[in-house]
């Protein structure tokens, strides 16, 4: 989901029913807090799919066509509904009125901001890509060249910055940040990797590659004084996962499959980042 997207569905969309999962328990395609939009045609975000989410749409619908502003559902995820999750859900029913959507809105843009920030420097035919498949997941993405004529093939909707000195934004970076260096110039890679792993704070360090600019990335590293224990935490190659293809595509694919893993094991190991956020319980009819 994003902000914009959200503004969008609310605009064109006068009659909204939002259906969260206000309680989880046992296994569920979703987890707490996550909510969807439900319009007369249309549909904005998704708790899981399968029959709860038919279900849920219905239950939806049928509140807009009766001018109904709540209702409650409480839906077992086993065989009397087609789903073999096991688990149960709580899904609460909100007409969207203006006090809801606002709502909706201030909590989008919290999640956008919360979002870890993945820096790819080097617009070039991999760099391309990955920005692409990163624009669709739960991250900020920001491509960061020094060649104009590259960063202007980015498809639009991508962050992009053209810079003199690269290095110089991996040390201004927000905390958490990841970076992926695939640049046109080794020496430059060599230039982002060090202020790169300089940060204890990254997740993710990455660098396109073989196995002999690693050897030689890592030589002239130590003799620039780097800590030959922080090498441990450059991925170089990225996206090889024992593949050996070298398209630019399957590369960009894995390399973001590697980017969300340490991500996810950061979070997963300083425990949750936020709480669930109820909304707003609306009386009665509209």
């Amino acid at each position: 989901m994003t902000l914009t997207a959200l503004d969008t569905f609310l605009a064109v969309n006068p009659h909204i029913i939002a259906c969260e999962l206000t309680q989880v328990r046992g296994s569920s395609p979703r987890a707490e807090g996550t909510f969807m939009l439900v319009a007369p045609d249309a549909i904005f975000g998704t708790i899981g799919g399968g029959a709860l989410e038919y279900m849920v749409i219905d239950h939806a619908r049928r509140l807009i066509i009766q001018g109904r502003a709540e209702e409650a559902m409480d839906v077992p995820l086993g065989p009397e509904i087609g789903q073999c999750c096991g688990g149960r859900v709580a899904v609460g029913l909100r007409y969207a009125d203006a006090a809801i959507r606002r709502e909706l809105v201030q909590r989008i843009a919290a999640e956008e901001t919360a979002k870890p920030q993945v820096y790819v420097f080097g617009a070039g035919h991999v760099g391309r890509v990955l920005a692409q498949i990163l624009a669709l997941l739960p991250v900020r993405v920001e491509v960061i060249d020094t060649r104009r004529e590259e960063l202007d093939q980015l498809p639009s909707g991508i962050a992009s910055r053209r810079v003199a000195m690269p290095e110089a934004v991996v040390r201004s970076a927000p905390e958490g940040s990841c970076f992926v260096i695939l640049t046109h110039d080794h020496a430059l890679d060599f230039l982002i990797a060090f202020e790169a792993l300089a940060r204890q704070d990254s997740p993710y360090v990455g660098m396109v590659g073989s196995r002999t600019k690693r050897a030689k990335f890592a030589s002239w590293y130590v003799e620039q004084g780097g800590d030959r224990e922080a090498l441990d935490r450059l991925v170089l190659p990225i996206g090889a996962q024992g593949l050996g293809d070298k398209r630019p595509s399957v590369i960009a694919a894995l390399a973001a499959a590697e980017i969300m893993v340490q991500i996810g094991g950061r979070e997963a190991a300083s425990g949750p980042t936020r709480t669930p956020v109820k909304m707003g319980v609306t009386s009665g009819e509209y």
